[in-house]
């Protein structure tokens, strides 16, 4: 069985790891990715130190159901990187990617040992078709290739430039690496960052590490911020799990958001705390000020309620699994709430939150929303809102890119496989393929998981493609 792996990112390296575990069978897995940066993707190459994974180490495992797989490769490296509000050691993602990189040799020699031939091509796909009862690639520089299965792990979309100010002067359109971005960026201007998400926050951390002396601004429509990690606790949640949420589907034959908020609800009851308050604070995630919901997370870390920490956690480790038993109008219901389950389940790390609250306490970082149009003119940008209008001498595009949008680099692949009826765009985003050889990991699945992103999210989908790709067997291509 031959397998070609478009992408070489944190896709990838679930999927590897996986047929790792599994594989039997002679054959080919090529591995096509352009970039030099091999098994890290656009988020965790090489970059500032200040440039931290965002999450704990027990979500951050690249290998499906082993929690611990990440954390054990990080050892006596952990305690150097320590987050002393979270307890958890916070590496710089650039070290994460040698996690990656570590994890995605250690698959590929296994495969070695069991008689895969394993290649791996610094090209890019621009076309995919089936071929009788095989695939055939091309690649940009016109050489053929073939393959029994083809899985997709080509990342995520480009930020959007919402306000057509590309090519303009002091304008960055896309942050990473902000250790080459924000050399652009005098020392004293006047910032605006687009965006107030987890990428914004990476980059107001990073012109702080670095002196930034003049003011910044969180430029953003909703005025949102992301909510802050609490300290994670030995108490393990007893109706929020697998088990529970898998009785149910066998019970009733599915899953609605009714039936999680009842697991939700009979949590919270078990540690005596008040289901109804704690929905409430949620859902005043979007209209309360943002610095005084900043500060009251931050003095809440070590708080001993469980209900966010059941929702951060179960969020990546449970959402997955759950997102796929959901009826598709619940799942619309929940897309509803984007903005605060987002800020909710992607929340920032203490020692950012704090650098966060500093510079607001100090008056240097403020937050505007209501942004209505920015214009770049006479070398400067002028930005209207509600309110009026304000001039800033540079402007950061921090805004994330949709969920499960079409990277740049791969529109002509997925043009291509469109034109062949090999797959077809979801209604709400991402590509689903027609042909069971043909695999979307990652960003790109139309009907993946909520929370796109997440490492533990994204090892699920591997996973259940390796089993696919195994259960179908040898596909009759000659290795």
């Amino acid at each position: 069985m031959d397998i070609a792996i478009i992408g070489a990112g944190a896709a990838a390296v679930g999927l590897l790891d996986r047929l790792a575990a599994t594989a039997d069978s002679p054959g080919t897995i090529t591995v096509f990715e352009p970039s030099p940066h091999l098994w890290r993707g656009r988020p965790y190459g090489p970059d500032l130190d200040t440039v931290l994974v965002n999450a704990p180490p027990a979500i951050m495992s690249i290998r499906h159901l082993d929690f611990g797989h990440y954390a054990a490769w990080l050892g006596t490296r952990g305690p150097a990187h320590l987050d002393e509000r979270l307890g958890r050691p916070l590496v710089p993602r650039a070290l994460y990617g040698e996690y990656l990189a570590h994890t995605a040799e250690t698959a590929l020699a296994t495969l070695r040992e069991v008689g895969r031939r394993v290649r791996v091509v610094t090209a890019r796909v621009v076309g995919v078709a089936r071929s009788g009862a095989n695939w055939s690639l091309r690649t940009e520089d016109g050489r053929g290739y073939e393959a029994d299965h083809v899985a997709l792990c080509v990342g995520g979309g480009t930020p959007q430039d919402h306000y057509g100010l590309g090519g303009a002067a002091g304008f960055v359109e896309d942050p990473y690496p902000l250790a080459r971005t924000l050399d652009r960026v005098a020392a004293g201007s006047n910032v605006a960052v687009i965006g107030s998400g987890l990428t914004a926050v990476d980059v107001v951390v990073s012109l702080a590490a670095r002196g930034h002396t003049g003011p910044i601004t969180l430029l953003s429509r909703s005025g949102v911020l992301p909510h802050v990690w609490q300290r994670p606790v030995e108490q393990r949640p007893q109706h929020v799990t697998a088990e529970r949420v898998a009785a149910l589907h066998r019970q009733h034959g599915a899953v609605t958001i009714e039936d999680l908020i009842g697991l939700l609800r009979a949590e919270l009851a078990l540690a005596g705390e008040d289901f109804e308050a704690f929905v409430a604070d949620l859902l005043a995630t979007t209209t309360d000020d943002p610095v005084r919901r900043l500060r009251a997370q931050l003095d809440a870390v070590d708080d001993s309620r469980i209900g966010r920490r059941v929702l951060q956690e179960t969020a990546h480790s449970l959402g997955p699994y759950a997102w796929r038993l959901l009826p598709e109008p619940d799942r619309v219901r929940l897309q509803r709430h984007f903005r605060t389950a987002t800020s909710v389940a992607s929340p920032m790390v203490p020692v950012n939150a704090s650098t966060i609250m500093r510079l607001m306490d100090s008056g240097q970082l403020t937050v505007a929303a209501g942004v209505r149009k920015i214009e770049a003119a006479d070398g400067v940008f002028r930005v209207r809102r509600d309110d009026g209008e304000r001039i800033f001498d540079a402007v950061i595009n921090a805004v994330n890119p949709p969920p499960r949008a079409i990277p740049r680099g791969a529109g002509q692949l997925v043009t291509a496989l469109l034109a062949d009826d090999s797959a077809e765009l979801h209604p709400s985003g991402g590509l689903v393929p027609t042909d069971p050889r043909l695999h979307v990991v990652g960003d790109l699945a139309g009907g993946g998981p909520f929370i796109t992103s997440s490492i533990a999210g994204i090892a699920a989908q591997a996973a259940r493609a390796a089993q696919t790709m195994v259960a179908t067997g040898d596909g009759g291509a000659t290795p």
